[in-house]
């Protein structure tokens, strides 16, 4: 635990600001007061000579008169002042104390909720209800942070439990197949290879969902890495290469129409959005149904269309397929992919400063639009 500072505290510090100013201010009028009283009572009329005057109860020649007026005038103001200036200091130190207390009170409220705080109590505001002034920002800035935090592991939290879901089930499988086929002291060749096959296609599973995973991780916590020009649809004709087997097999026609579609980024990220949405676009349709990709640029922005048929989606739960481990509106119970095929495609177009919306295609399917900005 780190040391506490030492000194006075921002209140002691402004009190005795305020307090010494006006002290100084105080003396510097004290000073000009006995000064102008001096030389205003020292001008006074001329008397004949001889003439005595009584002054504070004391008899004085003429020829003395304005001296003992000065002096006289002037030990009044000293006194005077000197009384006023204590109650002045005096009453400057209580009231800069007070003021300054109301005044630090949303920042004491500030620091015993940050005192406060944890994982488990970041549904703690401030709520300040005072005057819209410094303190009262800051006061909202926090709340504005605390917000933000509490979402950001709130979502944290989900995305390690589903992680942690998504992992335990090609586990789980792996061990169920070697702890049968290792109790069954008959099992043959067949029954090996049967079980590696299980076995296999289970690690490879659990491989797909840590490298979608570090994927995302790497999008989201470092952004894009080394930058070029590359073009939208040498990219999709890659990524369709190793698609297209599966879509061949199911019987999905594809129909590409491509401009010259420049984006500046990460070739390996942008190749990653490309496979994804048409793995997606295949995994998701059905057998003799359509894939149509458009690759368009304009003075602004480089679009990836990517529609499909499949089956039909509610409007209300497109926005669910970007959140990690929603497949098809389908919550974690496919078998098929990682489920986190769109969540990187949202990911690695914030990291290159575009977007990505969805929308249901009548009579079944999906419709994903990405934006790039454009060279």
């Amino acid at each position: 635990m780190t040391d506490r500072r030492r000194g006075p505290g921002l209140r002691a510090r402004i009190t005795l600001l305020a307090t010494g100013l006006v002290a100084v201010v105080s003396v510097l009028l004290l000073w000009l007061g006995w000064l102008l009283a001096g030389e205003v009572v020292a001008s006074v009329p001329s008397m004949p000579p001889g003439t005595t005057v009584v002054v504070g109860g004391v008899q004085v020649r003429s020829d003395q008169l304005a001296q003992a007026l000065s002096e006289d005038a002037r030990d009044r103001v000293l006194l005077a002042g000197s009384v006023a200036f204590v109650c002045v200091v005096v009453a400057t130190a209580l009231l800069a104390w007070v003021i300054t207390g109301r005044v630090l009170r949303p920042l004491r409220e500030v620091t015993a909720t940050a005192h406060r705080l944890s994982v488990e109590s970041l549904g703690e505001r401030i709520n300040h209800q005072g005057a819209l002034d410094e303190v009262a920002e800051l006061a909202d800035t926090f709340d504005a942070m605390m917000e933000r935090l509490q979402a950001a592991f709130s979502t944290q939290r989900q995305f390690v439990a589903n992680a942690s879901h998504e992992l335990r089930t090609p586990l789980a499988v792996i061990r169920t197949e070697l702890d049968v086929t290792l109790s069954d002291p008959d099992a043959d060749v067949t029954e090996l290879r049967r079980m590696a096959g299980v076995v296999r296609s289970a690690t490879l599973r659990a491989g797909e969902l840590v490298e979608a995973l570090l994927v995302l991780a790497r999008t989201d916590g470092l952004g894009v890495g080394a930058t070029g020009p590359v073009e939208l649809p040498a990219v999709v004709a890659g990524a369709w290469r190793s698609t297209a087997a599966d879509a061949e097999r199911r019987g999905i026609t594809a129909r590409f129409h491509h401009d010259h579609a420049l984006v500046i980024g990460d070739s390996a990220l942008l190749e990653r959005v490309a496979g994804n949405l048409l793995e997606n676009a295949v995994r998701h349709n059905v057998d003799g149904g359509w894939i149509a990709v458009h690759t368009t640029s304009g003075p602004q922005w480089t679009v990836l269309d990517v529609s499909s048929s499949g089956p039909v989606i509610p409007p209300e739960r497109v926005t669910e397929l970007f959140e990690p481990f929603r497949r098809g509106g389908v919550n974690r119970t496919s078998h098929t992919g990682t489920g986190l095929g769109l969540s990187i495609v949202r990911a690695v177009a914030r990291a290159h400063n575009g977007s990505v919306t969805a929308e249901p295609v009548p009579g079944g399917g999906l419709r994903v639009v990405v934006s790039f900005p454009s060279v």
